[in-house]
């Protein structure tokens, strides 16, 4: 068995590797600088961790969230992998016996902070270890066009300075063609091999919807998903603490999670929501990464995000487990005015603002978009994508708004007959079913029968639930 392969089998568990990530691993392997982008739940971290193992020696890994390296930690650690996390919530003793597996090269993966990593005491440190290889996770960080900027992250070149024959692998969820391109640069990376996953979550399900009694309009969907794991992003902390509150009157199980929270309670909500035990979380941007819970059902957006990278990551934490999930943003052109004020009273002089107000103008236009919404956003990416109906998108869903609220009426039923019947939604009828039903609206059992997906068995099973569904739909709207 190739070594590689034995790893990977050893320590994970697994017997082959998700598209790109054994071509990265090879890269890394043969002391190429590499950059990876690789969607959310692509498998980003085992091309730096299997290659760590591989190298022996200490692999030197930048993360901006202590929470995510307690998580990889703790991970790693199961798996019988020598890891810790250099932080400054450590005790004096913790940090000692850190300092101590280092200087015995026993410990294999070592997390750090951005802002630790350029302490120069600490990279003068570093230069008598054996370094093998250098990760730097969340790389749109780095660049100036990136969305989360991060001040310290501008300055990661000198660890490639200081380890100048080491191997640097940058990898991030979300990147544009100028955001790799700046990645390589400001990391002073040497002749980069580049791969780029696809960016097309072909489970999730994007809408768009005007933002008209926005309250009325979040409790009305979220009572399609009851009982179903969900985040709420919201633009404020008031905004987060108000809506948690209101859907509590309601019955929800709902909790706020913004940055002014104390930092045990972030973590109390962050564990009930991954344990099932809250399902609704309504939170800001500081809230998702890292966040490892594969049935997220839906992801709404209360207000517009400052950029289509944001969006993407934090739509990105719906249906990790490649289920369908649901995407819905609350759009108003008050938002957008609201966000380019901001701009200008905060940045008016400032050297990234055109870049902030450019990639304000590609969230509006994605919100104000006729045509396929996925097309959009894989473009703005660098992807194409050559089907013009992607039947994902409330934009391809419908000739008329109307055909998007029957196709969430079919998709109600449908979860409620799963649910008596305790068979999965997907084994009674798909969403592309689903959404061909709401479109065409059949009326009888033979239009009934042509839809796609549609046999014998199903027509007979579940054929009558769903026409009388869509009859009923019909006669509300037109007697």
């Amino acid at each position: 068995m190739d070594p590689v392969d034995a790893l990977l089998k050893k320590y994970w568990g697994y017997t082959s590797f998700l598209p790109h990530q054994q071509e990265i691993i090879r890269s890394v392997l043969d002391g190429r600088d590499t950059v990876a982008i690789m969607a959310t739940g692509g498998g980003k971290s085992l091309c730096y961790q299997l290659p760590a193992l591989y190298l022996g020696g200490l692999a030197i890994v930048v993360s901006p969230l202590i929470s995510l390296m307690k998580d990889q930690v703790d991970d790693l650690n199961l798996r019988g992998i020598a890891a810790a996390a250099y932080t400054s919530t450590l005790t004096y003793l913790e940090k000692a016996e850190i300092r101590r597996q280092l200087s015995e090269n026993t410990l294999r993966i070592l997390f750090l902070s951005p802002e630790k990593s350029m302490q120069p005491d600490f990279l003068r440190s570093l230069a008598h270890l054996q370094v093998h290889l250098i990760a730097i996770d969340e790389a749109h960080c780095i660049s100036e066009w990136g969305h989360d900027f991060r001040p310290e992250y501008r300055h990661l070149s000198r660890l490639k300075r200081r380890f100048p024959d080491v191997p640097v692998i940058a990898l991030t969820a979300t990147a544009t063609p100028e955001v790799r391109m700046d990645i390589s640069r400001q990391l002073g990376l040497s002749d980069a091999c580049e791969f780029v996953g696809s960016f097309n979550r072909t489970n999730l399900l994007y809408r768009v919807i005007p933002k008209t009694n926005p309250m009325a309009l979040l409790l009305s969907y979220i009572n399609r998903h009851r009982n179903e794991s969900g985040i709420v992003y919201c633009f404020s902390k008031k905004n987060t603490e108000e809506l948690s509150r209101q859907l509590q009157k309601y019955g929800y199980q709902a909790l706020p999670y913004h940055a002014g929270l104390p930092k045990k309670e972030r973590e109390e909500v962050q564990e009930r929501f991954v344990h099932d035990r809250v399902q609704i979380v309504c939170a800001t941007v500081a809230f998702g990464m890292g966040i490892d819970k594969p049935d997220v059902r839906y992801v709404v957006h209360y207000n517009m995000p400052k950029t289509l990278e944001s969006y993407y990551q934090e739509t990105g934490r719906a249906g990790r487990d490649g289920k369908s999930s649901e995407c819905v943003l609350f759009y108003s052109p008050e938002d957008a005015d609201m966000l380019r004020s901001m701009l200008d009273r905060d940045a008016p002089g400032a050297p990234h603002r055109r870049a902030a107000l450019t990639k304000l103008d590609a969230m509006v236009r994605y919100c104000e978009t006729t045509g396929c919404r996925r097309k959009y956003l894989l473009k703005y990416f660098g992807e194409e994508y050559v089907v013009e109906n992607c039947n994902l998108c409330d934009n391809c869903l419908r000739l008329t708004p109307e055909d998007t609220e029957l196709f969430l009426s079919l998709k109600a039923l449908r979860k409620e007959i799963a649910n008596n019947t305790s068979k999965p939604a997907s084994n009674i009828f798909s969403d592309k079913s689903l959404q061909e039903m709401a479109r065409t609206r059949p009326r009888d059992r033979e239009s009934f029968r042509q839809i796609s997906g549609v046999g014998k068995i199903k027509l007979e099973k579940y054929g009558p639930a769903f026409l009388t569904a869509i009859y009923e739909y019909m006669q509300e709207r037109d007697p």
